[in-house]
């Protein structure tokens, strides 16, 4: 089976679409909620994936008081957490997560600390001791900062650091912090990721003997 091998020396993982499939739920909350608003909700769809709630309905609704989003979005979180129907791993995330726990790796999600915590533990995956979730930020991807601050609690310079993301906003925020991007599932083949895999059944992990660490990808 073909494969490609990248050599980093620590790892910043996406949650949603990356380690979590919660599709079933981002869908149902965010149809409802462009109803709400008199939206297409299939084009509200387009957009969500990889961003915090504000800045969703900031590109959504450019025009509406940043406070009105921000006020929506504390709702958003609420019925997020509150709704894990359908809440599956993706594959081998939780082999992964297995194989990368005494290598420097660290959570960068858009989702705050509680619907992160509740995400992982539905999904019976182990959550990461070093995270950026939402609080740790003060803008959403696609901007780089919280794969800068994941890289920074890690101790390792940015281009010393494989991201591992989903979505159009995340590969963005990953390149423009200067890392290699892993894209992840069917969302990812678009945006030209560094390597791409259906899931993380296809990526076997070795540590090498100077303390690095080769992602072996299997391409096909």
């Amino acid at each position: 089976m073909p494969a490609a091998v990248l050599t980093t020396h620590a790892l910043l993982l996406d949650m949603d679409g990356t380690l979590v499939n919660s599709d079933a739920v981002v869908e149902r909350c965010w149809r409802r909620w462009a109803l709400r608003q008199g939206l297409d909700p299939e084009a509200a769809l387009k957009v969500v994936h990889g961003r915090q709630g504000y800045a969703t309905m900031a590109a959504l609704l450019p025009d509406r008081p940043m406070e009105q989003n921000y006020a929506d979005n504390r709702v958003m979180l609420a019925e997020e957490t509150a709704d894990t129907d359908g809440i599956v791993p993706v594959g081998g995330a939780a082999a992964f997560l297995d194989a990368i726990a005494e290598l420097p790796h660290a959570l960068v999600t858009s989702a705050d600390e509680t619907l992160a915590q509740a995400r992982m533990t539905v999904s019976g995956l182990r959550m990461p001791a070093i995270r950026v979730t939402a609080e740790s930020v003060s803008a959403s991807k696609p901007d780089p900062e919280g794969f800068l601050k994941g890289a920074a609690e890690l101790g390792f310079a940015p281009a010393d650091c494989v991201v591992f993301e989903d979505s159009e906003a995340g590969i963005a925020a990953g390149r423009a912090a200067g890392m290699r991007v892993v894209g992840v599932g069917p969302r990812a083949a678009a945006f030209s990721p560094d390597a791409h895999v259906e899931d993380l059944t296809r990526i076997r992990v070795e540590a090498t003997a100077d303390g690095r660490v080769e992602l072996h990808i299997s391409t096909r």
